[in-house]
């Protein structure tokens, strides 16, 4: 393996807070995954790739951004490898260094609008939220589509009272919610 392998390996280690190499590939966080069937690159060709170095290969699949977090794969995992979090790790060198697949680009926007909203308020405000998201998407990608969708669902939301009108929603304690997002590094 190349020295850039072995540091995009590392980095995934690292952010993983595991080691890759105690994989041998057995195959149970494949087996027990609820999403494995139908993902393009299932758990265990994930760890293979992270192992070989294969990290842009990997960071770029659509499976980790379907993987669901549900920890069954380390749950199961006989040499408790962090497996979970290699798909985490996967997502954000995805997402840091642009590889993330076109298909999950609306998700990537969703987390981040999401985080952002937590960011500013300490928890979430849904209307402030969808409404950061559906504009940043729109203008991400022009999708009218999505948007007249997103709009007819208003008036449902609201006649069900499921939708506030409501600025802003901030937890006493902003300067705590400041400290967690700076430690961890979080880029929006």
């Amino acid at each position: 393996m190349t020295l850039a392998k072995q540091d995009k390996s590392a980095r995934v280690e690292a952010l993983a807070n595991t080691r890759l190499s105690d994989c041998y590939q057995c195959g149970k966080c494949t087996a027990g995954c609820p999403r494995g069937d139908v993902m393009d690159m299932p758990p265990t060709r994930v760890m293979r790739a992270a192992q070989i170095g294969a990290i842009d290969q990997a960071a770029g699949s659509l499976a980790v951004w379907q993987c669901l977090s549900c920890l069954t794969c380390t749950a199961r995992c006989p040499k408790s490898v962090e497996v979970a979090g290699v798909m985490d790790a996967m997502r954000q060198i995805g997402v840091e260094d642009n590889l993330t697949n076109p298909a999950a680009v609306k998700v990537v926007e969703f987390q981040k609008a999401f985080l952002r909203n937590v960011r500013r308020n300490g928890r979430t405000n849904e209307t402030e939220m969808a409404t950061d998201f559906e504009a940043r998407y729109f203008f991400r990608r022009f999708d009218v589509v999505n948007a007249l969708k997103t709009g007819m669902l208003a008036p449902k939301m609201l006649a069900r009272k499921k939708l506030e009108f409501k600025l802003g929603s901030p937890v006493k304690d902003k300067a705590l919610v400041k400290r967690i997002f700076d430690k961890c590094d979080v880029k929006l």
